[in-house]
This record gives C-alpha cells, sequence and structure tokens, in this order.
C-alpha cells in the first residue's frame, strides 16, 4: 500500500523507525569495540587481527554491496527493504555469539557488512519522501543523532552485558557454553529484529509525492542491481565490459591499473610483514598471514572504485566528466577519506585503551565513554552545522575554514588527550577533543555536494561512501592495531600514530581553499561543455 502525501503524524513515526535503523546499525558494528579484549584473549589473537574484524572485512562488503542496494532502493520497495537487510544483519550480529575462531567471527562481520550496506541509501531516500524540503535539515540532524547514540550506546550495552555474564557464570556452567563477550552479540541482535518487524509494516510513501514528481515505477529494480554489482566486482566486471563492447584502450587501461594494484598489494604485504610479523590466522583450514588477508581486501576494494569510476563513464558521460575533472571535488573525497582514518582507527581502540591503561572494566569503560561518546557525537555537529550555514551560505571557502579547523586542530588535541595521567584527566580532556573532531563532517559534506549537479548528489554519496569505507574504515583500525601489536601493545602510542595522516590532509584542505571557488564557479559552463541541459 502506497500513501501520496504522509501525514505528520506518520512521518514523525516513519522517521522514528529510520532513526531507529541507523541506532542499531551502529550499534551492530561498534559492539566490537568494547569487546575487543575479551575476544582477543579468548580467540589468541593480537590487535593487528581486531582491527581486520572492526574495519577491513566489514568495510568491503558494506562498501561494494552500498552500490547495488542502493541501486534496489531507487527503485524497489524500501520498507521492504530495510525490513530483510535489518533482519539479515541482525541475525549475524546474532551468530557472533557462537563464534569459535577468528574465521567464524569474521563471516559474522562480513555479513553485518553487507546487510548494514543498505541502511544509509534506502533510509535517506525513505525519510525524504515523508518530510519536505524545508524539515529535511531536522530530519538529517535526528538520524545523525541516531548514529551518535547507537555508537556510543554499542559501548554501553557490551560492556554491561559481558560483564553481567561472566559474573554470573564466574564458576562456570553458562548456558551453551557461552562467555561474556559471546552473550553481548546475542543482546546486540535483539533490537534489530523489532525494528525490522516495525519496518515490514510501515506504509510506503509515494516516491516523489511530496516534491510534486512524479517518479514511474522501475520495471526491473532486480535486475539493475544485480548488473551494477556485476559491474563492479573484480573478475565478472569482465562480462559487463564485454557486453558493453569496451574499446581496447578500456580494456587496457582496466588491466593496467589491475596490474598496479597487484604490484602495490605485494608491496604493502612485504612491508607489513617486516614491520609488524603475525602468526598465520586459520581461515577455513588454511593458514594465512593477517597481512595478506588485509591488502589483498584493500586491492580487492581499490579495484572496485576503478570498476565503478569505468562503469560511470559508459553509463553517464557527463557525470564522468564534472566528478572526475573537479579537483575540488575529489579533494573533499580524499579529504574525507583520511580523516575516517583517524576516526576509525581512535574509535576502534579507544575503548581498550581505557581498560587497559586505567585498570577500568568493560561495564565501567561502556557506561562512561559510550555516555560521553554519544552526548559529544550529537553536539559537534550541531554547532557546525549551522555554524557554517551561518558563515559559509555565499562563500564555501568558510565552510572550508570550518572543516580545516576541525581537522587541522584535533590531532593536536589527541597528543594532551592520550597521555592523560588518570582516568578523569582523559575523559575531560576528550571532551575537548570529540567536540572538534566531530564538527568536520558538516562542512566539508556541504561543500562536496555543491561540486555537482543535484542529479548527481546520490551518485556522488555513494563513490564517497565506498571511498572512505574501503580507505578509512579499511585502514585506521588495522593500521592502529599493527602499530600496536609491532609496539608491544602500547595502544596510546598506536592510536596517536595514526594522526600522521593529518599533515598531508591538512595540505588538501589548504588546496582545496585555493581551488573551491574557481571550481564551483565553474560548474555550470563545464556541465554545458559536456552536453548537459543546465
Amino acid at each position: 500500500m502506497r500513501s501520496p502525501v504522509p501525514s505528520r503524524s506518520a512521518a514523525y513515526y516513519a522517521l522514528a523507525l529510520i532513526a531507529g535503523t541507523n541506532l542499531v546499525s551502529l550499534l551492530d558494528r561498534n559492539i566490537l569495540a568494547i569487546l575487543a579484549p575479551a575476544i582477543k584473549a579468548d580467540l589468541k589473537i593480537g590487535d593487528g587481527e581486531m582491527g581486520l574484524l572492526y574495519g577491513t572485512v566489514f568495510a568491503l562488503f558494506y562498501a561494494l554491496f552500498s552500490l547495488p542496494l542502493g541501486r534496489l532502493a531507487d527503485g524497489w520497495i524500501r520498507t521492504k527493504l530495510l525490513a530483510i537487510t535489518i533482519g539479515f544483519w541482525s541475525l549475524a550480529t546474532g551468530g557472533a555469539a557462537f563464534a569459535t575462531g577468528f574465521f567464524t567471527l569474521m563471516l559474522s562481520r562480513l555479513c553485518v557488512g553487507i546487510g548494514e550496506a543498505a541502511s544509509q541509501p534506502a533510509g535517506t531516500s525513505l525519510a525524504y519522501d515523508y518530510f519536505p524540503r524545508e524539515k529535511r535539515g531536522m530530519v538529517m540532524a535526528v538520524m545523525a543523532a541516531a548514529i551518535a547514540i547507537g555508537l556510543g550506546g554499542s559501548l554501553i550495552i557490551g560492556g554491561v552485558a559481558a560483564q553481567w555474564w561472566d559474573a554470573k557464570h564466574a564458576d562456570g556452567g553458562a548456558p551453551l557454553g557461552l562467555k561474556g563477550w559471546q552473550f553481548a552479540f546475542a543482546v546486540a541482535a535483539l533490537p534489530g529484529f523489532l525494528i525490522a518487524f516495525l519496518m515490514s509494516r510501515l506504509v510506503e510513501p509515494q516516491r516523489g509525492a511530496i516534491d510534486g514528481i512524479q517518479s514511474p515505477p522501475d520495471p526491473h529494480p532486480f535486475r539493475a542491481s544485480i548488473a551494477l554489482l556485476g559491474a563492479v566486482t573484480p573478475g565478472f566486471h569482465w562480462l559487463s565490459l564485454a557486453q558493453a563492447r569496451a574499446s581496447g584502450r578500456d580494456w587496457a587501461r582496466n588491466l593496467g591499473l589491475l596490474v598496479l594494484i597487484f604490484c602495490a598489494i605485494l608491496l604493502a604485504i612485504h612491508w607489513a610483514e617486516a614491520f609488524s610479523p603475525r602468526p598465520p590466522l586459520m581461515l577455513g583450514g588454511v593458514p594465512i598471514s593477517p597481512h595478506v588477508v588485509q591488502w589483498s581486501v584493500i586491492g580487492f576494494g581499490a579495484f572496485v572504485v576503478v570498476n565503478l569510476i569505468q562503469n560511470l563513464k559508459g553509463r553517464d558521460p557527463v557525470a564522468f566528466a564534472l566528478i572526475t575533472r573537479n579537483p575540488s571535488l575529489l579533494l573533499c573525497i580524499a579529504a574525507g577519506s583520511l580523516q575516517s582514518v583517524i576516526n576509525y582507527g581512535v574509535m576502534g581502540f579507544t575503548p581498550s585503551f581505557l581498560m587497559k591503561s586505567y585498570g577500568l572494566s568493560a561495564a565501567d569503560t561502556g557506561m562512561q565513554f559510550g555516555l560521553l561518546s554519544a552526548g559529544l557525537g550529537v553536539i559537534g555537529p550541531l554547532i557546525a552545522g549551522p555554524l557554517s550555514d551561518r558563515i559559509g551560505t555565499h562563500r564555501l571557502s568558510r565552510r572550508v575554514w570550518v572543516a580545516l579547523f576541525a581537522m587541522g586542530l584535533s590531532p593536536l588535541i589527541a597528543l594532551w588527550v592520550y597521555r592523560a595521567a588518570d582516568p578523569g584527566s582523559f575523559y575531560l580532556r576528550f571532551t575537548l577533543y570529540s567536540l572538534v573532531l566531530t564538527m568536520w563532517m558538516p562542512p566539508l559534506y556541504a561543500v562536496l555536494f555543491e561540486q555537482v549537479l543535484p542529479r548527481m548528489r546520490g551518485l556522488t554519496v555513494s563513490l564517497y561512501i565506498v571511498v572512505s569505507t574501503i580507505f578509512g574504515l579499511g585502514t585506521g583500525p588495522y593500521a592502529v592495531g599493527m602499530i600496536s601489536d609491532a609496539r608491544g601493545g602500547d595502544l596510546g602510542a598506536a592510536i596517536l600514530s595514526i594522526n600522521w595522516v593529518a599533515p598531508p590532509l591538512f595540505l588538501l584542505l589548504l588546496i582545496l581553499l585555493w581551488r573551491v571557488e574557481r571550481d564551483h564557479a565553474s560548474l555550470l559552463p563545464r556541465a554545458r561543455i559536456a552536453g548537459e541541459a543546465v
């Protein structure tokens, strides 16, 4: 059943469910951070392997499947898509309760990544058909707040549930032999099933009706989604190139970039083995170096990006020209990806740092750090967003200054935070750090979306998600874990080391300041030259 224009009560109910989707998404995604010490001890793995589980494995499948599931959200029933995928990733999260080794826990994480890939494109699209344009800022604020609450809630639920279970069964005899960290995964999975059920009963609004834009039904949404997955997945993409009758030059470019990526993978594995040698992991009964897993996944993801860009060139030459030949847009994507390396590296291991450095329990860390990070994750963007709106309405460079402030100052504050002598000092310092750290996203996103035509914004979001997820989430936690292992478990030094990406990031933002006004002013002329009717 479809409703042309939803009522106000229906819209706010839908927003609550969509926000709940974001909340459980971050809850299931981030709970690994608070459970890391117990998982490491039980599975006999190091920080590097935890970085693989938290970042790399999840990132690849989240990024890869965000493309076809985003395309499916544009053509199929979004409430059904969300209900199915929420149920799927909740089941995968619960499955981690029965993980007995690295391989089974890895399978759980990659399935969570696949399911969660639909949450952002389908949820945002659905919300925009429930609320008019003038209320969409409020919508995005609610969704951002839900993400922050889910992030903090994962630490609270994970820490409290794991410690309660272990204390209750300290003398042994736990049902099914579950450890505390396994029980925490089972608890984290439960809210998702409720959200999935309620989402399945939500009325699907008529696409575009609230904006007065008729959206014709997509006759073959699944076919288009599968075709896009095939076009970007290494190996299958060659069938897509052959079907599109790609030129010899396109084939040569694709194969040449594949060779370059393969050589880069070999160099990265060699360097990582020398820097931080690790015992092999057992994957399906086969011993394999964790560094081989890490860099093979990153190389795979890099080739996905290559295939996505090449597919875009054949499918939408105008969008290809406006995206790939716009320095400011590429600088925004690069800067956001580098900042994601820092953010994910810091947040993935800070709970472990608190427990190891200050002797805090998992429950205390979850409650204290979880509540603090949830609150600050809401406040920071709510300060930066309106501020950048106020000063940067007519000059995008002023928005860049806000991002430059947050991204340039936060690494310096980190040097002070992670050298605190006691947990009270850490939390006090972290409050300032997190407020500044979380201010970069609204102004940078605003600049990013102004660099393309409105019809290309969804594609730009997809490209940004793929790049920043693979290279940010995919390398940040792994790098921190690898450095920690190489330094004998010094997590504080490892977390601070990830901030070495800040100098090149700062340089990229300075170049963006110099370019952004010129590139934005030339957008429409370049679109007309490329053949767009604007």
